[in-house]
C-alpha cells in the first residue's frame, strides 16, 4: 500500500528526521575510520617493501668481469664506512668510502682472495672498519658492552626501589612533640580564617 505525499507546506514526514544520536554518528564513522586505517597501513607497507639498500658504487669504479665485481661487492659489505660509522662501504656516498671500494677492487684485481682483502684493509684501519668484529679481547667490551649496560641498570633500578621500600626509623619523642607542635600551629592558624 503506498502513502500518498503530503502536500501543502509541510515536507513529507519521511524528510521529518531527528538529528542522529552520537552513538549513530559513531557507528556511521567507525567504516570510514576503518578505512583510512587500511589505506595507511597498506601504503606503509608499500613503501617499506619498496625501500631497498641503496648502493653507493659508482659506474667508473666498477670492474669489468663480472664474477670480480661480485666478490668486490661481497668483501664490500663487510667493511665499515669510516665516517659513516653504520653502513657498509658498499652503501656510503662519502669520498672515503668510494677510496675503499678503489682498494677494495684494485686487491682482487692484483689477485688476493677475499680473506687477503679484508685482512690488507683491517691491518691498515684497525679492527673498526669490520661491520661485524670478531669475538676477542680487544673487542670483547664492544660485545658485551650493551649487555653491561643491561645488567647496570637493572642494578640500579632494584637498588632504588629498594631505599624506597625500606622501613623507616621512628620518630623519637623530641620530633613526635615538635611535629604536633608544628600541626598545632596549622590547625590554628586555619581556624583563625
Amino acid at each position: 500500500m503506498r502513502v500518498p505525499a503530503a502536500r501543502g507546506p509541510h515536507p513529507p514526514i519521511a524528510s521529518r528526521r531527528a538529528p542522529p544520536s552520537p552513538a549513530v554518528r559513531e557507528r556511521d564513522f567507525a567504516p570510514f575510520c576503518r578505512k583510512i586505517c587500511w589505506t595507511l597501513t597498506v601504503l606503509s607497507f608499500l613503501l617499506i617493501a619498496g625501500i631497498t639498500s641503496a648502493h653507493a658504487v659508482r659506474p667508473d669504479e666498477m670492474l669489468a668481469d663480472p664474477a670480480l665485481e661480485a666478490r668486490a661487492r661481497e668483501v664490500s659489505r663487510d667493511l665499515r664506512c669510516l665516517v659513516c660509522r653504520n653502513q657498509s662501504i658498499d652503501d656510503s656516498d662519502a669520498d672515503l668510502a668510494h677510496d675503499l671500494r678503489v682498494l677494495v677492487r684494485e686487491r682482487i684485481k692484483a689477485g688476493d682472495s677475499d680473506d687477503q682483502v679484508i685482512g690488507f684493509i683491517r691491518a691498515r684501519y684497525g679492527e673498526f672498519v669490520l661491520l661485524r668484529p670478531p669475538f676477542t679481547i680487544g673487542t670483547a667490551l664492544l660485545w658485551g658492552g650493551p649487555l653491561l649496560v643491561l645488567l647496570f641498570g637493572g642494578l640500579a633500578i632494584a637498588r632504588f626501589y629498594r631505599r624506597r621500600d625500606a622501613p623507616t626509623s621512628p620518630l623519637s619523642a623530641e620530633e613526635r612533640q615538635r611535629l604536633s607542635e608544628m600541626l598545632g600551629e596549622q590547625a590554628n592558624s586555619r581556624g583563625s580564617r
